[in-house]
């Protein structure tokens, strides 16, 4: 004989049913949030391209194109149509994977970027892992030892990171330790006789030459990677550890720190679990947007050190009035940094029971 449900067992039913709603209503709430941010994005690269005074056509044909074949260019590129309807045909190549010809390589836009872009994606990450392993340390020993040297020192960094230009930067860096010193390589990403030596894997030398177990590749990939890496890293140091002593200073003044002292805690235990454990989901935070600038930001430094990335990419199209990669350079730096906003703020939430 089966046993009736309970007044219990149905609320714990009603709750879970509940949850799964809930849960279902938020991701509903994610996908319908990334769908307008994209389409956004959308429109703004969509019609920043039509209005900045560029002719496509002439761009493609040259200025002593006839008559005819202007218009019949303008025809084959969709030009005569609405506004409207020429968004809709952009959204629809875009959702396909279709950012156009570039006039530049004459390659397809989005094999370009895909060529690109892992050479701007593994300097930004290590420039990030460089600013997180020292930024971070220096935040919280400047906000424990406030006002003495250590503090003093990270502002002076921080005020630094926020003052000096970074092609400045970079230049003083290739002339010191690359034209002086001769610590570092110069310029590119490896010298051309490792190139093509190890298969692209993981789109990034250093990991790639790992796999191989290349350790020539990977020395003299290092030696290149090492000065672009540590110009931008300053950048990041210099905001993770003003941030991370913001956050730390406001900590440390709060009640259940001076509790956990009068305890007798140890004083280590105090700073890094109870304190900067309190920040570190807004620190994560901070540090996806120091990643995301650090991925659409670092244009002067790879043009400075001839970085093949998609910043010095970027840069071509714009003084060869290539449109098409253009637009899908900014489109794609732009939906990367939807994505990692997104994924921010979903491991936000997954790390804060509050935020949930």
């Amino acid at each position: 004989m089966t046993p009736h449900p309970t007044v219990l067992d149905r609320l714990r039913a009603a709750n879970g049913n509940r949850g799964g709603a809930r849960i279902a209503l938020a991701f509903a709430r994610w996908i319908a949030m990334l769908a307008v941010t994209f389409t956004g994005l959308l429109a703004i690269t969509f019609f920043i391209g039509r209005k900045i005074p560029i002719d496509p056509v002439l761009a493609i044909l040259g200025d002593r194109a006839s008559a005819s074949a202007y218009a019949a260019a303008r025809v084959q590129l969709g030009l005569d149509k609405p506004l409207v309807d020429q968004f809709l045909i952009y959204a629809r190549d875009v959702l396909h994977g279709n950012l156009g010809v570039s006039l530049l390589t004459a390659n397809p836009v989005i094999d370009d970027i895909r060529r690109v872009f892992p050479a701007t994606l593994e300097l930004a990450t290590l420039s990030t892992f460089i600013g997180v392993m020292i930024g971070v340390p220096l935040g919280v020993i400047a906000a424990v030892r406030h006002n003495r040297m250590v503090d003093h020192v990270a502002r002076v960094i921080g005020l630094a990171g926020s003052s000096v230009p970074v092609f400045w930067l970079a230049l003083m860096g290739l002339l010191l330790f690359y034209a002086r010193l001769h610590w570092v390589s110069g310029p590119g990403r490896i010298d051309p006789m490792y190139d093509g030596m190890v298969d692209t894997r993981t789109g990034s030398l250093l990991l790639d030459a790992l796999i191989a177990r290349e350790w020539d590749v990977f020395a003299n990939a290092f030696s290149h990677i090492a000065l672009p890496a540590g110009v931008l890293a300053f950048y990041s140091i210099a905001y993770l550890s003003r941030m991370t002593r913001s956050f730390m200073l406001e900590q440390l003044s709060q009640e259940y720190v001076t509790t956990a002292r009068a305890k007798g805690l140890p004083e280590r235990r105090v700073i890094w679990r109870h304190a900067f454990g309190n920040i570190a989901v807004p620190l994560l935070t901070v540090v996806a947007l120091a990643y995301s600038y650090l991925l659409e930001g670092s244009v002067l430094t790879e043009i400075v050190f001839a970085w093949p990335g998609i910043g010095s990419y970027l840069t071509g199209a714009l003084l060869n009035a290539d449109m098409n990669a253009v637009l899908g350079s900014t489109l794609v730096i732009g939906a990367t940094f939807i994505a990692l906003n997104l994924l921010t703020d979903a491991l936000y939430r997954v790390f804060d029971p509050r935020a949930r």
